[in-house]
């Protein structure tokens, strides 16, 4: 009788769950299954290639691998290199890619490294060796602003998802001073320092919209710039700008007392505040970090989305069978490509798209990032050992058989992102340096809707 009970009752769970299957398939939840399962093979072999080309005794990932005809390998490194590489493994350890303890052993590695190597005011260079982490001097002396806000960013996030580690990475952090490439009488930060000549760039990341605000943000959050730094830089470019891709429309608004102009683009009925190249990474990496999607629901979550329908409406307009146009590595080179309309300089497209476009989009448009996926899979632009490599253009179908750290971080990251409910964002936010500053975020209207 006991038997038969509880064979009667798994016949009824089993019932229950076809039931659920079959009602799930109707509503449509079969593609997002299908999604989720595409973007965990995507992030095993992605996670291979750190697991690869990460050097065992100091901890930095190769700048790149090239396959044309045979291995290359660029055996230096960057700081946003070493800050995907450590986003990338708790990325791994939330897909159950690594275990948190074998994760953990890794990025001490790296912590050790980073402790030893030479910096500029906690600052550091933009290129280093990964056999010793010496600095490769023959590239410059050169402190990116850019760079830094990368690392610091991935310090963060590594110091609150690994507690025991927080010893290591908080000194590291405090040591960063941004306020050494803030120029109080603009309001923006140089592009960097030259350590050897001893002097500032001639240029300021003055662009919001652009992959720099990530380093903006911190340096607030640390108090290395006051706040109206955020506030000081363009949105749109003036309309007497006449350089600039489109004359935009907009009106002056006061935040925390200090006056910006408010201005947007238009494309295709869209409308938002653009980009310098009207390119991927720089609308959307910063959101692997940044509560832009929760907490700028008016304004840069919002311009996020439009981002992203404006790469897609650009690739159908022009009939292309993919889309997502990002700096990305091209032969034995690197490409600057984007969508023109979507930037106030342009970066011209040339029919070449980069797989981490698609993922970064993943959030605010999954649909379309599965069906693109699969494009790219039927462009060969798949690897077998490595994921997907990093460009291939549409006209002539050439594909670069590479691999950058950079951009293979940004697809692990997207991917966890996605599935793990914004973790990398979570522990961003759960250092005070990355709350500190959320309601910048949140107060602004860039009336685009």
């Amino acid at each position: 009788m006991k038997k038969y009970v509880i064979s009667a009752i798994t016949v009824a769970i089993l019932v229950a769950i076809v039931f659920l299957v079959l009602k799930y398939m109707d509503t449509g939840i079969k593609a997002d299954g299908e999604l989720d399962q595409e973007l965990l093979v995507t992030a095993e072999k992605t996670f291979q290639f750190f697991e690869d080309y990460t050097d065992s005794s100091t901890g930095l990932t190769m700048d790149r691998v090239d396959f044309e005809t045979k291995e290359v390998k660029a055996e230096h490194t960057s700081p946003t290199n070493i800050s995907m590489y450590l986003m990338g493994m708790v990325s791994a350890v939330e897909l159950d890619l690594i275990s948190k303890k074998d994760a953990e052993e890794k990025i001490e590695t790296t912590l050790h490294t980073l402790e030893k190597m030479e910096r500029w005011n906690g600052l550091y260079y933009n290129w280093y060796y990964t056999k010793d982490g010496s600095l490769k001097k023959d590239w410059g002396q050169f402190i990116s602003s850019v760079d830094n806000g990368w690392l610091t960013a991935g310090l963060i996030v590594t110091g609150q998802y690994f507690e025991d580690l927080k010893g290591m990475t908080d000194p590291l952090v405090a040591a960063m001073d941004y306020s050494h490439l803030y120029d109080p009488q603009v309001g923006h930060l140089y592009g960097g320092y030259d350590v050897e000549k001893k002097s500032v760039t001639s240029h300021h990341y003055g662009l919001l919209y652009t992959e720099p605000r990530v380093a903006s943000y911190l340096a607030i959050g640390k108090g290395d710039v006051p706040q109206e730094h955020w506030w000081k830089l363009y949105r749109a470019f003036p309309p007497e700008f006449d350089w600039q891709k489109q004359r935009p429309t907009g009106q002056m608004e006061t935040y925390d007392g200090i006056e910006l102009y408010q201005g947007y683009y238009e494309y295709d009925g869209l409308k938002y505040v653009p980009s310098w190249g009207g390119s991927m990474f720089e609308a959307l990496m910063p959101s692997l970090v940044l509560k832009e999607n929760e907490l700028g629901t008016n304004a840069l979550g919002l311009n996020n989305k439009h981002h992203v329908e404006g790469q897609i409406r650009f690739a159908e307009k022009n009939e292309y069978r993919a889309w997502g146009f990002s700096p990305a590595g091209i032969r034995n080179n690197y490409g600057e490509f984007g969508v023109p309309v979507l930037g106030t300089e342009g970066y011209d497209d040339k029919a070449t798209v980069t797989p981490h476009a698609t993922f970064l989009a993943l959030e605010h448009a999954p649909d379309e990032a599965l069906a693109n996926i699969q494009a790219l899979r039927e462009l060969d632009a798949y690897g077998e050992d490595y994921g997907f490599y990093d460009t291939v253009n549409l006209t002539t179908g050439e594909v670069a058989h590479s691999y950058l750290s950079l951009d293979q971080g940004m697809i692990l990251v997207s991917i966890a992102n996605y599935l793990r409910d914004g973790v990398i964002r979570e522990n961003f936010h759960q250092d005070p340096i990355g709350e500190k500053p959320e309601h910048l975020l949140e107060k602004e209207n860039f009336n685009i809707k």
